[in-house]
């Protein structure tokens, strides 16, 4: 059988890169739940007039400003989410009331630069 010179070397180079590849795209995705949270946070303003169907609810009581938080959910997942009673009344609407979406012009907004991380990760990981 032949044996290829620096062959043991080059496997571990190629384990390190996996394993380097993982942890960056585990803290690539964690921040971009954190920042989809965030952009959800900030679309929630005081105001003194309510909010029109189609944009993001007004702030009356912080409570669902509040409820706005990321998640870790695995090594390479997470998850951005609101859970006061009404965020899905107010993200969604109801038979009696039209939406106020906050949570996906958020996530249209991080969409945006997902394609930019992801490149810059893996350009890291190919020079580290």
């Amino acid at each position: 059988m032949a044996k290829f010179k620096g062959a043991d070397a080059h496997l571990k180079r190629l384990k390190q890169m996996r394993e380097q590849a993982r942890k960056q795209a585990g803290e690539m995705v964690e921040d971009l739940a954190k920042q989809h949270a965030e952009e959800a946070k900030a679309s929630i303003v005081k105001r003194e007039t309510p909010s029109r169907p189609g944009k993001p609810p007004r702030e009356v009581t912080g409570e669902l400003k509040d409820s706005i938080r990321a998640e870790k959910t695995g090594p390479t997942s997470a998850r951005s989410i609101a859970d006061a009673p009404h965020a899905l009344s107010l993200e969604f609407g109801t038979e009696e009331m039209k939406g106020r979406p906050f949570m996906r012009p958020a996530a249209n907004t991080v969409r945006k630069d997902i394609r930019e991380k992801g490149k810059a990760a893996v350009k890291r990981t190919q020079t580290d």
